[in-house]
């Protein structure tokens, strides 16, 4: 399936216009179908859809690890599910390294300074092994106990203790992915990310295939072998992301110089508040999940599936999300603050399009997207009417997550940490917890729950957009 989407991809986007406002032609891919749109919106598309293609590629292969995991029945599916939270909440924090160096090499190109743009991609090179390092140890000896807090199913938790121990062996080459992708995202280079993502994410599927199964003659690990094809895959993309750097980015500073104390704290500064509000939102859906749990198993497998169901048609919107946050932090490295704000609503119009498209698509088809991963009528059931809400949500939902792209890509990481991290902890966890065990809720008022957040998260970030102390930060 990927290597189909691959192919389609890479001769859709093969077709280039000559025009390009950018570094240089051959950052942009240039469709046909795009030489009609204004400039603008063919470089913002050019940058975006790439972007949506890695990710693309990335929330296809947990689909795929869903659909083959599902085979095993539906407490290995509840506990790949569970389990990809706890490793994702104790993992998150590395990946805010990202955001940093994709704002600081975009507002070091807008400032005229190429050369310096990949100083950050070697201060979070250098950052991934060490933090990556102790954390790696850490998790592989105490992920056990972790899972033991989220779950109390021993069938699940059989299943999900190897599984996290697996995972946590790419725990390194998770970070070193991340501040590739800021890198690469932050020149307007995006294709490198799409062409990485789609040949690690191939090499995946085909060792999912092999591992969980035994096929030809490799041993039959199930849910376990399924994590250690991830974190092979990781390696391998790390290795990947170095050659294509090695090759193409040391004019801009690839390992020729490394970033001293003061740049390494001005890395760290923007991808804390990033790395904290990644870490304080993926503890926040581990703790949605167990409070899933004590409403029953079958609760948790359809919201697994739902979940990564959401990560998939919510790509275009993270995909726009981190174009904006290039384009404003480049306009405002130029000193150009109005071509900041006008480049941010462009994305958030392109935005809303696209997403009221796929918010009718999954509106009226529940059933046929979620039939090949759940295989039980009753949990079918219990996961139709939230998709549905999953649906009509994603254009409110859109324009919420490219503002707070395009804050994070202007610097205001601590203001977008405070306000996500405040709304989901004080606002949603206990509203959930509060109709789970005082009005007996089924699944689709806590999914409405969720998403009654969001909207308010949407609402507090447009009017922060609409203000003006966002154009100061410092990067």
């Amino acid at each position: 399936m990927i290597e189909s989407i691959s192919r389609g991809a890479f001769a859709h986007f093969a077709r280039a216009a000559k025009e390009a406002p950018a570094v240089s032609c051959s950052v942009f891919w240039r469709p046909e179908f795009m030489l009609s749109l204004p400039l603008k919106y063919r470089r913002i598309l050019s940058l975006a859809l790439p972007i949506i293609g890695g990710m693309l590629s990335q929330n296809v292969l947990n689909l795929v690890d869903t659909l083959m995991v599902g085979q095993l029945g539906y407490e290995a599916l509840a506990a790949v599910g569970a389990a990809g939270f706890v490793q994702f909440t104790c993992t998150a924090f590395i990946t805010g390294l990202a955001t940093g160096v994709q704002a600081i090499a975009a507002r070091r190109l807008g400032e005229g300074r190429s050369s310096e743009s990949a100083v950050p991609l070697n201060g979070g090179l250098v950052l991934s092994f060490l933090l990556g390092l102790p954390l790696t140890v850490g998790l592989f000896c105490f992920f056990p106990q972790i899972f033991g807090l989220v779950s109390q199913d021993p069938a699940v938790q059989q299943i999900a203790a190897p599984y996290l121990q697996m995972r946590s062996l790419s725990v390194i080459f998770v970070a070193v992915n991340f501040s590739f992708r800021g890198f690469f995202n932050g020149i307007e280079r995006s294709s490198v990310y799409f062409r990485t993502l789609v040949i690690m994410h191939t090499i995946n599927v085909v060792l999912n295939w092999l591992l969980i199964f035994g096929h030809a003659g490799f041993p039959a690990m199930g849910a376990t072998g399924a994590a250690l094809a991830s974190s092979i895959a990781f390696a391998m993309g790390s290795a990947l992301y170095f050659l294509q750097a090695w090759n193409s980015a040391r004019s801009f500073g690839f390992m020729s110089r490394f970033p001293g104390r003061h740049e390494l704290a001005n890395i760290l500064r923007l991808s804390v508040p990033t790395g904290l509000q990644q870490t304080f939102f993926a503890l926040g859906m581990t703790v949605f999940f167990t409070l899933l749990g004590t409403v029953g198993t079958r609760e948790v497998a359809a919201s697994s599936v739902l979940v990564n169901l959401l990560l998939v048609v919510i790509l275009p919107s993270i995909g726009f999300g981190l174009a904006a946050a290039t384009l404003v932090s480049r306009s405002l490295g130029a000193g150009e603050k109005q071509e900041a704000r006008q480049w941010g609503n462009d994305v958030m119009r392109v935005a809303l399009i696209v997403m009221c498209a796929l918010g009718a698509l999954g509106a009226a088809f529940p059933s046929f997207l979620l039939g090949p991963f759940l295989h039980d009528p009753e949990t079918l059931q219990l996961a139709k009417t939230p998709l549905r809400m999953i649906a009509l949500s994603l254009p409110f939902d859109a324009l919420g997550l490219v503002i707070m792209q395009a804050l994070l890509g202007a610097g205001d990481n601590k203001r977008v940490m405070l306000i996500s991290t405040g709304l989901q902890w004080l606002l949603q966890l206990p509203a959930v917890w509060l109709v789970i065990h005082f009005f007996d809720a089924g699944l689709s008022l806590i999914w409405g729950v969720h998403f009654s957040y969001r909207a308010v998260q949407t609402f507090i970030l447009w009017m922060v957009w609409s203000g003006e102390s966002w154009q100061t930060r410092r990067v």
